[in-house]
């Protein structure tokens, strides 16, 4: 009962902070609260016993992405003046196209599964990094070189890539 009440009070703040980023008028303001949001997502991570997921989601989003927004938006130097002014148009476009979104979410949800209080999982470790180690490594194991291969390759073309454009410059 009491994992449920947190799961509930954590979800109507990550709720709450996600409608923050969207009502806040200042850019920073908003990064902020989406950095928030993104902790919040990571403590929900937890509950369901996926550490890695909720690691992952602090050091790449909350961590790298969201510093690289705020750097971008103190390089940008937003201000009143240089805001352009949104038509009719355009917020109606945005009206339409939000309830849009809110239909194919009703769309999909509809048919969607409620467990009850008493479902069991199968497996309780099943979000665990030792799990997903043994998985990553046996049967994913090839795929996962693959990729890393590509990750070498698309660095040293980023470096060459890099290196050639000072050259020219200089």
């Amino acid at each position: 009962m009491t994992l449920q009440l947190l799961a509930i009070i954590l979800g109507s703040l990550t709720i709450g902070s996600a409608l923050m980023v969207v009502l806040s008028k200042h850019p920073i303001r908003s990064v902020i609260y989406l950095v928030i949001t993104f902790f919040f997502i990571s403590s929900l991570y937890i509950l369901m016993n996926a550490e890695f997921l909720a690691i992952v989601n602090i050091i790449v989003y909350a961590g790298a992405i969201m510093v690289l927004f705020l750097f971008v938006l103190m390089l940008l130097n937003l201000n009143k003046q240089a805001e352009p002014t949104t038509s009719l148009f355009s917020k109606l476009t945005g009206v339409l196209a939000a309830g849009a979104l809110f239909s194919v979410l009703i769309a999909a949800l509809k048919d969607s599964l409620v467990l009850g209080k008493n479902y069991v999982p199968s497996n309780p470790n099943v979000g665990l990094v030792e799990n997903l180690g043994n998985l990553l490594f046996s049967k994913y194991v090839v795929p996962f070189e693959v990729s890393s291969i590509l990750f070498i390759a698309a660095m040293v073309g980023a470096v060459l890539l890099a290196k050639r454009e000072k050259q020219i410059i200089d």
